[in-house]
C-alpha cells in the first residue's frame, strides 16, 4: 500500500490475507466433516464439506476442500481397502487438512491424508441406528419369523439380468443332479449406484402383487464391487424386507460384507451359488424325510397287517363255538319277542273290540235324537220361509214393482224410458218411465 493512497487494491488485500493464512496457520489439521458434494476432475478430488446442528439438522458449517492427484489415489485405494466402499457424498470422513488461499481462486482446505477408520465406525453406527430404529418399531425379526415351504421351488428373483451371479444362480438351478424342477422369474433392479434402494423396493412391490405365484424372493447381485454395499444399509429398503409377505433370502456379499439386508432377512446366504446350493439341499432333505417317512409307513402297515393276521387268525378258530352260543341266544330273544308281539296283538285285538261294542250300543241312539233335532229345525225353517213368501204380499193388494230384474225401491234411481214390469196377484204389467219426481 502506498503511502499517497490509503486504498488497497482487491489483489492486495488477498495477498495480505494469504500471508497471513501461511504465517498464523502454518500447521496440519484433522478435521471432522461430512461431505456433501464429491467429484474427480483430472484425477483431482473436490469436495464440498458440511457440518449440520445435531439436533435440527441444519447446516452451521460449509467449506470447500480439494486433495491433489498425487495424494488422491492413494488416499482412494487405502479408503477402499479399509471401508471396503468408495468416498462420496453423505458420508461422515475424519480429513487432514492445510489452509490455502489463493489470490486468484480463493480460500479451500487442502486435503492430504483421510483416516477410514473414522468412517468405517460411521458407517456401522448408521448401520446399528437402523436396527435399532427397526427393533424400536417391532419389525426387525418379521422376515425371519416367515417358514419356508417344504417345496420351495416358485423363487422371484431380484437382480440385475447381466449380472453373472443372476446366471450362476439359474444355471445352477437348472444342471442340479437330483432332477429337482425349479421355477424362477426375474425382477430386474439395480445392484450398484445411487438408486438400489428405490429399484428393490419397486422390485419387491411388484412381486407382493403377485404373492400367490411364488415361495419366497431372492436378492442377488453377484460380482458387483464391495464398495457397492451401501445401498443394503437403508432403512426404507430395511423396512420393506421386514414386512414383505414373502420369505427373503439374500446373496449379495461375503462373510465380511453383512448389509442391514443380511441381518434382517429371512436366511442370509454368501453367493449366488450357495443360494442356488441352499435351495437344491433343502428339496433333497425334504425327499430323504419323505422316503424315510415311506420306509416308516410300510414297516407299520406289515406290522399291522401281521397283527391283525393272527388277531383273525384267532377269532377264526373262536367263531364255530361263539356262533353256535350266539344262535342260541338270539332264538331264545326271537321267541320271547315273538311271545310279547302275540299277547300284546291279542290284548289290543280285545281293546278294540269292546270299544266296537260299546260304539254299537250308544250310536243308534244317538243317531235318533239327532235325526229328530234336524226334523224339528227344517219344520221351523220351512214356517219361517212361508211366512216371508212374497206371494202372500201379493195376496193382500201389494205390488212389487221390477227394472231389469231387480226390486225398485227408489224412482230416482230409475232413467227415463226405463221398461219396469210390476208384479200383482193375478198377473204382471210391463210399464214405461215417462217421468221421475222425487217428492220425498
Amino acid at each position: 500500500m502506498k503511502a499517497d493512497n490509503p486504498h488497497l487494491t482487491l489483489f492486495e488485500l488477498n495477498q495480505l490475507v494469504r500471508e497471513l493464512i501461511e504465517t498464523e496457520m502454518p500447521h496440519e489439521y484433522w478435521v471432522e466433516a461430512e461431505v456433501s458434494e464429491l467429484r474427480e476432475v483430472g484425477g483431482h478430488c473436490y469436495m464440498d464439506l458440511i457440518q449440520k446442528d445435531i439436533y435440527n439438522n441444519t447446516p452451521v458449517a460449509k467449506s470447500s476442500a480439494r486433495c491433489w492427484r498425487s495424494s488422491w489415489n492413494g488416499i482412494k485405494a487405502r479408503f477402499l481397502r479399509v471401508a471396503h466402499k468408495m468416498p462420496g457424498p453423505g458420508m461422515k470422513m475424519l480429513l487432514k487438512v492445510s489452509a490455502q488461499f489463493h489470490e486468484n481462486y480463493g480460500f479451500s482446505w487442502i486435503v492430504s491424508d483421510i483416516d477410514p477408520t473414522f468412517t468405517l465406525g460411521d458407517m456401522a453406527a448408521k448401520r446399528q441406528q437402523i436396527l435399532r430404529q427397526l427393533e424400536a418399531e417391532g419389525i426387525i425379526y418379521y422376515n425371519k419369523e416367515l417358514v419356508l415351504p417344504l417345496f420351495t421351488q416358485r423363487i422371484a428373483v431380484i437382480s440385475s439380468a447381466t449380472a453373472a451371479g443372476y446366471g450362476d444362480f439359474c444355471n445352477h438351478l437348472d444342471e442340479n443332479e437330483h432332477g429337482y424342477v425349479f421355477y424362477t422369474e426375474l425382477f430386474e433392479a439395480a445392484m450398484q449406484g445411487e438408486g438400489v434402494e428405490q429399484s428393490i423396493i419397486a422390485a419387491i412391490n411388484r412381486i407382493e402383487d403377485q404373492a400367490a405365484h411364488f415361495d419366497c424372493i431372492v436378492i442377488t447381485r453377484g460380482g458387483g464391487a464391495t464398495s457397492d454395499l451401501s445401498g443394503f444399509d437403508a432403512l426404507d429398503l430395511a423396512r420393506k424386507v421386514a414386512n414383505c409377505s414373502l420369505p427373503v433370502i439374500t446373496a449379495i456379499g461375503h462373510d465380511r460384507d453383512e448389509s442391514v439386508l443380511d441381518i434382517i432377512s429371512n436366511t442370509r446366504l454368501k453367493t449366488p451359488t450357495a443360494a442356488a446350493a441352499f435351495f437344491i439341499d433343502r428339496l433333497r432333505e425334504v425327499e430323504i424325510r419323505i422316503d424315510d417317512a415311506h420306509q416308516r409307513i410300510l414297516r407299520a402297515v406289515d406290522q399291522t397287517v401281521s397283527k391283525e393276521k393272527l388277531r383273525l387268525n384267532h377269532l377264526a378258530l373262536r367263531i364255530p363255538s361263539l356262533f353256535a352260543i350266539v344262535k342260541t341266544r338270539q332264538n331264545a330273544k326271537i321267541d320271547t319277542l315273538f311271545m310279547r308281539a302275540v299277547n300284546a296283538c291279542n290284548r289290543t285285538t280285545t281293546n278294540k273290540r269292546h270299544r266296537i261294542e260299546q260304539l254299537a250300543q250308544t250310536i243308534p241312539p244317538a243317531v235318533l235324537r239327532k235325526v229328530s233335532q234336524e226334523k224339528h229345525r227344517l219344520e221351523m225353517l220351512a214356517s219361517k220361509v212361508s211366512n216371508l213368501d212374497p206371494q202372500l204380499l201379493l195376496d193382500r193388494g201389494y205390488s212389487i214393482t221390477t227394472f231389469e230384474g231387480k226390486a225398485v225401491k227408489d224412482p230416482t234411481l230409475l232413467p227415463v224410458d226405463a221398461i219396469i214390469e210390476t208384479r200383482l196377484k193375478s198377473g204382471r204389467l210391463t210399464s214405461k218411465v215417462i217421468n221421475v219426481d222425487n217428492q220425498s
